[in-house]
């Protein structure tokens, strides 16, 4: 059964949109090394949106998640705003392997939720963006 939540996409919701996810997960069994790895990727994803989705509009929009468990995919996260357009896969992945001061500022967290999430998807659509984030539904 899914489960959604939309709060302004404001700072002070950061916690409370993490810990919808990350209690989803707890509910349907996932380890907690597994719920660690939610909360980090949530954090990223929602710090970014909160920071750069509403900066060309004066008001605050909101985000919205559904999670729901499949068992042939896992946990489907659905994290929707409707900031400005911001397709993941249009970041490059840094190059991790460059001295540190070689490497561009930024794209680190971006790559850090590619990394750890099972599969990411990005597609525009009504004037929102909505990210879909899958991580396997093995328990441990």
């Amino acid at each position: 059964m899914p489960s959604t939540i939309t709060l302004p996409g404001t700072m002070e919701s950061l916690y409370a949109l993490m810990g919808f996810v990350t209690s989803f997960a707890g509910k349907q069994g996932f380890s907690p090394e597994k719920i660690r790895t939610l909360e980090l990727a949530m954090e990223e994803v929602l710090v970014n949106i909160i920071k750069y989705a509403y900066r060309d509009d004066d008001s605050t929009g909101s985000i919205e998640i559904t999670c729901t468990c499949c068992p042939e995919r896992g946990l489907v996260i659905e994290v929707v705003d409707s900031g400005v357009p911001f397709d993941i896969f249009s970041v490059p992945d840094p190059d991790v392997s460059a001295d540190m001061e070689e490497r561009r500022i930024g794209g680190l967290g971006i790559f850090l939720v590619k990394q750890l999430m099972d599969d990411v998807r990005y597609r525009r659509e009504d004037n929102r963006n909505r990210l879909t984030l899958v991580i396997d539904g093995a328990k441990t």
